[in-house]
């Protein structure tokens, strides 16, 4: 791979992240409930979720998974009831009213549980793998030796970009919410508002 292809590959990488998408909007809304702290975790965790679906392209499983239309199906069923299962905890701490705190910005979920919660977030879900799938192989010569390396390298990069930006993003999200800390009922709207999002990427991860 020359250095010509790897600038496309990272200028497209880029552009992709920033569009507007389920992960970033996911992203943004937790950051605004519980903080920068707790969006960098989340953001961790789909990074991850990549290097995972990168692994699958690199060794032809990716391949077999989207010539089975019964694990897509299993994946789609097991990624939408897990997205409903958080919405679902969402709108009960909406229900109970739950207050934003600068100082438990992170209380609502473990470091763990977060980070956790991102990688099966990506890896529940099938399109982020018949993305890399059909993403990843433009950028290799498939018939060069070390085409699997290669592949390996683009979704590693992938992921280190995404991180970066996801960062960011939190980040940005955190100081909106220093902003909001005592505007009343937010916190609680925030919690309606990460139930619905969660809700419609569930929708959209069954119908599309």
């Amino acid at each position: 791979m020359d250095w010509s292809t790897f600038a496309y590959f990272l200028t497209a990488s880029v552009l992709l992240t920033l569009a507007p998408g389920p992960d970033i909007l996911y992203l943004l809304t937790k950051s605004l409930a519980d903080g920068a702290r707790a969006g960098i975790i989340l953001a961790c965790g789909l990074v991850s979720g990549i290097i995972f679906h990168t692994t699958l392209v690199m060794v032809g499983v990716a391949a077999l998974i989207k010539n089975s239309a019964t694990a897509l199906l299993l994946l789609k069923i097991f990624g939408a009831a897990y997205l409903l299962y958080l919405a679902f905890k969402a709108f009960q701490s909406a229900r109970a009213g739950k207050k934003l705190s600068l100082a438990k910005s992170t209380a609502k979920s473990t470091s763990a549980a977060l980070y956790k919660r991102g990688v099966l977030m990506n890896v529940l879900n099938p399109k982020v793998l018949l993305f890399f799938l059909a993403f990843l192989p433009q950028f290799v010569n498939l018939n060069a030796d070390g085409a699997s390396l290669q592949i390996l390298l683009l979704g590693v990069t992938f992921a280190v970009q995404g991180l970066i930006i996801f960062s960011c993003v939190a980040m940005f999200a955190g100081r909106v919410r220093q902003l909001i800390l005592r505007k009343r009922n937010v916190g609680q709207l925030l919690n309606f508002v990460e139930a619905a999002v969660l809700t419609l990427i569930a929708a959209g991860l069954i119908l599309f």
